[in-house]
């Protein structure tokens, strides 16, 4: 076999396997590759049709842009080509393209290129065509030439404007540009679809991209997507003289523009751009993978010209790949501190995102079952910014003959204790429903020593108990030592347990049992986020504190009353109460108050929640069948006609004893009253709605308790935001200032928020801010209000 006939065999191999990679990713919208394996068989296309031109044929890949269009829609002809780009990988690959521009446009020694640069956003390409300011057509890129008409479904993009704005635009204008879907967005269709048992997508791109190409342009209108121009194509004459000008025009007439866009002069400060929106992608809104740089000059473009699919005036500097392809060699199951058993997929190291990766998170069960993944699977791997990778598609085509299943341990791999799968248990009206959780659990809590390891670790970490320099390793020891089995145990630590242990001396060994002394006065809501309650997590924890103000009270509240305190519905209600009703937690907790932990900031009930509670709420919450809040509104009511003074349960109890009076009840059916009376003549019901009386009313909280006028502080109610990096404090010690004041700190801004704090470096969140004309407060300006609201500003 010669060597041209070996190229010819490898060269129609490569263009096979790219036309079906370029069919599943255009026209499917399924890749089954990542972006770089796609890129490296391109390259690799490419440098063998370099080497053997004769070779070369007018349908290769590398003569035209992605996939034919779909023939479910109708076929768009694009009087002007969209044209893919050529991809830097390098910085000396920029460099180059540099060199050739400057060169190609003969430009004097010295002198540089203005380009325009903006991210490269990771969605759908697509043209819209506006006739006297009107959109008349909407078109995927499809092959280059020919695309899809996507005309009804590009209209239901909010963001997209049907009639433009202003005056000035041409007679014909054709404007190029990205259909994708922010990061927040992708994530709330994923759970609306999740929860309707419908299909997930693996990305934000491929959400895009299936959500565009829709059939039923109502099912396009109910996803989050957006549109950014970033454009031109059919036009009577240049809109501007430059490229950054022409797109501010079209900002002018309503099209939206990337707010990133920026004119730069040469490579070095292209490359600068690169590097700062590089630093702050994980940060953005949307999802990048890479820059896009044109030269600014549209005279130049001119004279530069085309290469057969791309310009010679404009090049995609891609990040280091975010994705890739490996093996997946084995499932092991790590143990965390709530005994939940969760997969680890083991792989094959690969390099992803510049980081080599050879661990991956599959979350739970649930996501094993969805992925369809097996053990020997070559799968994509995903890394973006300093997230955990995680497994997102398995290849199906490269199963191999021997992949296994993944098998939940029976057994905890850890202590040998039983695995059990936990049970959602579902509340509504009188009825329990269970159903199976996706969470599998090792039952022997801290005799299990990840458990009691990772419990250790959660109590002591720095937004608990903050005990500074007991790190990891050090509880490792301490609890293979057995010198800690409960975290009681740390307080009855001597010199001399620490000072045996790896690593310390004197002087190590005194820190540590000083940091441990240090850690027994903390606030009430630092002690309840030690704790470790399974779902109640920072925020939680300040607002049982805050609200309820005593350890004594958050011990003893039922379910029913903890779910009178704001966003604690009644499953976080039931986990509180439930831990606090196990004899072992309330064992720690009294070992720890004997061993000198001593809370500072208990006190009275919140004045919010003083006499916050009504009958008609109460009866509400006992989730009696066929009475919802209005019936139990007309019960209260009624039972209050009957009463000498204030009616209670012994009056609802009472009138549900009389059929006569309780069927003459305005606002409760048949059913309905039939229920109640069945519902009370169960003693262990009565008994429970007298218990929740009998509590708020204990608490303070019930409607005959005396209200009490609370102290205002200045800032609450507000919510206040906190994006970049503040250099006066950390953003933690801010946070608590907030807090102090009476704001809530939100992760994410809305029209609600009050104030935006914005540090340098601030990004996505302060351009939201802007856009909705909130009020913003560098950091000067956020500690002069602190200091104005009497608060003492240390540096951090």
């Amino acid at each position: 076999m010669t060597d041209a006939q070996t190229a010819a065999e490898r060269i129609a191999q490569l263009r096979s396997d790219l036309d079906a990679h370029n069919y599943r990713y255009y026209v499917l919208d399924e890749p089954s590759v990542p972006d770089a394996e796609y890129d490296r068989l391109f390259r690799s296309l490419q440098a063998l049709e370099a080497e053997h031109p004769e070779l070369v044929t007018p349908d290769s890949p590398t003569q035209r842009v992605g996939g034919a269009a779909s023939s479910a829609f109708g076929v768009v002809r694009h009087e002007i080509p969209m044209l893919s780009l050529g991809n830097a990988f390098e910085e000396d690959d920029l460099r180059e393209f540099d060199r050739r521009v400057r060169e190609g446009l003969d430009l004097p020694a010295g002198s540089e290129a203005a380009y325009s640069c903006e991210p490269k956003l990771d969605g759908l390409a697509v043209s819209l065509l506006y006739e006297n300011g009107h959109l008349v057509r909407g078109a995927t890129r499809g092959d280059g030439s020919t695309g899809e008409d996507i005309s009804a479904n590009v209209r239901t993009i909010r963001n997209v404007p049907l009639k433009l704005r202003s005056e000035g635009w041409p007679e014909v204008l054709e404007v190029r540009g990205e259909v994708y879907m922010s990061k927040a967005g992708f994530e709330r269709l994923n759970a609306a679809q999740a929860e309707a048992g419908g299909k997930t997508f693996a990305n934000p791109r491929n959400a895009a991209a299936g959500s565009l190409r829709q059939l039923d342009p109502k099912i396009t209108a109910g996803r989050p997507l957006e549109f950014c121009c970033y454009g031109i194509g059919r036009v009577p004459a240049p809109l501007a003289a430059t490229h950054t000008a022409s797109l501010e025009r079209l900002k002018d007439w309503g099209l939206p523009i990337s707010r990133e866009l920026r004119r730069v002069q040469g490579a070095e400060a292209c490359l600068d751009y690169y590097r700062d929106i590089g630093a702050r992608r994980a940060s953005l809104a949307y999802e990048i993978d890479g820059v896009v740089f044109k030269v600014n000059d549209i005279g130049q473009q001119r004279e530069l010209g085309f290469r057969a699919r791309e310009p010679r005036w404009a090049i995609a500097h891609k990040f280091p790949a975010s994705e890739e392809l490996t093996e997946l060699l084995d499932v092991e199951f790590q143990v965390g501190r709530t005994g939940a058993v969760t997969p680890v997929a083991r792989l094959k190291p690969v390099q992803v995102a510049g980081v080599t990766v050879s661990n991956a998170t599959l979350h739970n069960m649930d996501e094993v079952a969805r992925l369809g993944v097996m053990i020997g699977d070559t799968v994509i791997i995903r890394r973006a910014g300093d997230v955990i990778p995680q497994v997102m598609q398995v290849v199906t085509e490269r199963r191999p003959a021997d992949a296994r299943p993944v098998q939940v341990p029976t057994h905890c791999p850890v202590c040998g204790s039983d695995v059990e799968r936990t049970q959602l248990v579902k509340r509504s009206k009188g009825r329990e429903s269970f159903s199976e959780g996706a969470v599998y659990r090792c039952v022997g809590r801290l005799a299990c020593q990840a458990q009691l390891k990772q419990a250790i670790i959660h109590f002591v970490s720095r937004r608990a108990m903050d005990i500074e320099g007991l790190g990891d390793k050090i509880v490792e020891q301490l609890v293979d030592k057995g010198l800690v089995k409960s975290p009681a145990d740390l307080y009855t630590l001597t010199y001399d347990d620490v000072f045996a242990l790896e690593g310390f001396a004197e002087v190590s060994s005194n820190n540590l049992l000083a940091s441990i002394a240090s850690s027994k006065r903390p606030t009430l809501a630092r002690f309840i986020f030690a704790l470790g309650i399974p779902d109640v997590g920072e925020e939680t924890a300040k607002l049982l504190a805050r609200t309820l103000g005593s350890l004594e009270r958050i011990e003893r509240a039922l379910p029913e009353v903890l779910t009178y305190l704001p966003d604690v519905g009644a499953e976080v209600a039931y986990e509180i109460h439930n831990f606090f009703e196990a004899e072992h937690n309330r064992e720690v907790i009294a070992q720890l108050r004997a061993n000198g932990v001593e809370l500072q900031d208990e006190g009275e009930l919140h004045a919010e929640f003083a006499a916050c509670a009504s009958l008609a709420a109460l009866i509400d919450k006992l989730n009696i069948p066929f009475v919802a809040a209005t019936g139990a509104k007309k019960l209260a009511e009624k039972a209050a006609g009957r009463a000498t003074g204030a009616a209670g349960i012994a009056e609802v109890k009472a009138l549900a004893g009389d059929w006569l009076d309780l069927s003459t009840t305005k606002g409760l059916n048949e059913r309905a009253r039939q229920s109640i009376r069945d519902w009370f003549a169960v003693a262990d019901h009565a008994r429970r709605a007298e218990a929740i009386e009998a509590q708020l009313r204990d608490f303070g909280m019930h409607w005959q308790s005396e209200r009490k006028t609370a102290e205002g502080l200045p800032l609450a109610g507000q919510t206040w935001v906190l994006t970049g990096t503040l250099e006066a404090m950390s953003r933690d010690v801010a946070k608590d200032r907030l807090e102090a004041l009476g704001a809530k700190v939100a992760g994410s801004v809305s029209a609600r928020t009050t104030c935006v704090v914005a540090g340098p470096g601030a990004g996505s969140k302060l351009a939201k801010a802007e856009e909705l004309g909130l009020r913003v407060l560098d950091e000067a300006a956020f500690l002069d209000a602190l200091r104005g609201y009497g608060v003492t500003v240390d540096p951090a």
